[in-house]
Order: structure tokens, then sequence, then C-alpha cells
């Protein structure tokens, strides 16, 4: 392609600001052609605050735009299989935000229609594309640490529960498991490179949505790693640690590396620093999007891994004595 690719925004969000509208207008391979909400009025807001040139009188009139190469769906997770899929219907690819549904039968109806309209569907893990993930997988298909024996991966980030606040929105697909814990769920399924089984899982319930989670994940082979997310704790955290029989491996932030991160393996205890080098987590994933849609490679979310992710938070709720959602 060479003129830009004109990027649909479904939903007049926060998230879109950072994770979409200032990489694309960094990077001249991308426009941000239209912008729809529910409130018409918002969304023209939105488009004049942001320089978006069009607004769409609502969800459905924007997937069915012209002017839109590829729709990015920020909705809250109640609405993702059901934009998705109107969008994809109306031939356009997409571009999900986490966690993709709100359970996995909603995830593999999406990922069907996504098939049938032989349409690329990505999830929006930012970090899933940048050099510290690249480089940790890497290493770790390389026999560097040898048979993963053990790991855990914690992400904390406190949520004001404010009025409007969608993730403490039971019924907009919030909890703390799918807003924060989707993260550490799908670091080690990638990084394990397997789907795990749920030994247990304790939660601390709020009018329907978890505010904490933990869950002690079974790989095959027998390894355990431990996740963790919390709504409430006091300070930021996000770590990933793996135990394999030659070493271990460490990342401080593997979820923003650009905002700091430390990267270090340890082999036979001989402690070796990575480079954490790299464009913005959100830059990488335009890039990425960009070689999908050019046809330059195939997408590292989405599809059989976008439905694992979901079957493992199901199975999560479930162990911590939650129904499954939806």
């Amino acid at each position: 392609m060479t003129t830009p690719i004109r990027i649909g925004l479904l939903g007049a969000s926060k998230i879109a600001r950072g994770a979409v509208i200032a990489p694309a207008r960094a990077d001249g391979r991308f426009v941000i052609s239209a912008v729809a909400a529910r409130d018409p009025a918002r969304a023209r807001a939105y488009a004049d605050e942001h320089g978006v040139a069009a607004v769409a009188d609502d969800y459905a009139a924007l997937v069915r735009r012209d002017d839109v190469d590829v729709v990015y769906n920020a909705l809250p997770p109640a609405g993702h299989a059901q934009w998705t899929i109107a969008a994809l219907e109306a031939g356009k690819p997409v571009l999900c935000e986490k966690p993709f549904a709100r359970d996995a039968g909603e995830a593999r109806a999406m990922v069907a229609a996504a098939q049938a309209a032989n349409l690329p569907l990505l999830e929006a893990f930012h970090y899933r594309f940048h050099n510290v993930m690249l480089r940790a997988e890497a290493l770790l298909r390389s026999g560097a640490l040898g048979a993963l024996t053990g790991g855990g991966a914690e992400f904390h980030v406190a949520i004001a529960k404010t009025p409007g606040e969608l993730r403490w929105s039971a019924e907009q697909g919030g909890g703390g498991l799918m807003d924060l814990g989707c993260y550490p769920v799908h670091a080690l399924r990638t990084l394990f490179g397997a789907e795990p089984t749920i030994a247990s899982a304790t939660a601390v319930f709020e009018d329907g949505v978890d505010s904490d989670m933990s869950a002690e994940l079974v790989f095959p082979g027998g390894a355990t790693a431990r996740i963790a997310c919390s709504m409430t704790a006091p300070r930021f955290s996000a770590w990933l640690r793996l135990d394999g029989e030659k070493g271990r491996m460490d990342i401080v932030n593997f979820l923003a590396p650009q905002m700091g991160c430390r990267f270090t393996t340890t082999v036979r205890g001989e402690t070796t620093e990575h480079p954490v080098d790299g464009p913005t987590t959100y830059a990488a994933q335009l890039t990425h999007l960009h070689a999908v849609l050019t046809g330059e490679t195939a997408p590292l979310t989405g599809g059989a891994d976008a439905i694992g992710n979901m079957t493992t938070i199901e199975a999560i709720y479930a162990a911590a004595g939650r129904p499954a959602r939806g």
C-alpha cells in the first residue's frame, strides 16, 4: 500500500488516544479517518479534539464507511463480539482491544467470522509486538533456559471506582482479570507455548466484579506458574518470571518497556542484562498491523491464541467460584 491505511475508531475512548491516534500520527502509513460513539455529539467533540476528519452516525455506519480500511474496536468488552463481527461482515479487518471477548464462546464466534470473511482479526496485546517480548520468546525457543519448570506474572494498577468506570462494571465485561490479568495469562501462555489447566484460583469480588485475582496455572509436563492482578493494589507492579532447568528469566515491566524495563537471565549463576530498546509498544503494534494488512506476516494475536486466552480466563473465573461470563 502506497497510500495511508485509514483507521475507523469504534468508540470515543481514552485508550485510543495513546494506543492508536498518537502512534498513527507519527507513522505516515496510517491515518485516523472516522470515529463513532454512542453519543454523536461526544464523537464530534472527540473528532475535533484529535483531528479526526469524519464522524459516523453510529457504530453500524462506521463499519460500512468507504473511507475506513481497518476498524479499531475500543469498545468495552461487552461490545467486542457484536461490533467486531459486524465490521468483518462489512469487509473490514479489525484490531480489537483486549480482552478479546467476554468469554470463549464469543471469541470462537469472532474468529469464525474472520475466517469466513478471510480477513485479519488481531487482539491488541500491544506488549506482544515489542522487542522485549520478541527477544524473550527467541531466547526460550533457543533453549537458553532449558525446559521450563515454573514461573509467574503479575499486573497491579489501582483503578478508582468512579461513576462510569467500565472496569468496575460486570455488565460491560469489567473486572481485574479481564482488564489486567489477561496480560499475565497471555504472556505465560505465549512463552510456555502451551495451554494451561487451572489448579486453583482465589478472588475478591465486589458487586459482581473481581477486584483482585490470583491463580495457579499448570502447563503440559507439570510446570506451574502463578498469575496475579489487582485493581486495588497500593502501587503499580508488572513483572514476569520464568524458571528453567538451566536458569531463570526476569522481566520488570514487560507490559510497557518504553516506560522503564529490566530484562535479565541468570544461567549457571551468571546474570546477563538484555537490551530493552525499541519503539513504544503501541508503535510496534501498528507496525505489526501494517505488515499483516500488507500480507508481509501472519498475525501474532487473534485466532486460536485469542480463543485460548479467553478459555483460560473463563477457567480461572470458574475455579475462583464465579460462573462463566457472557
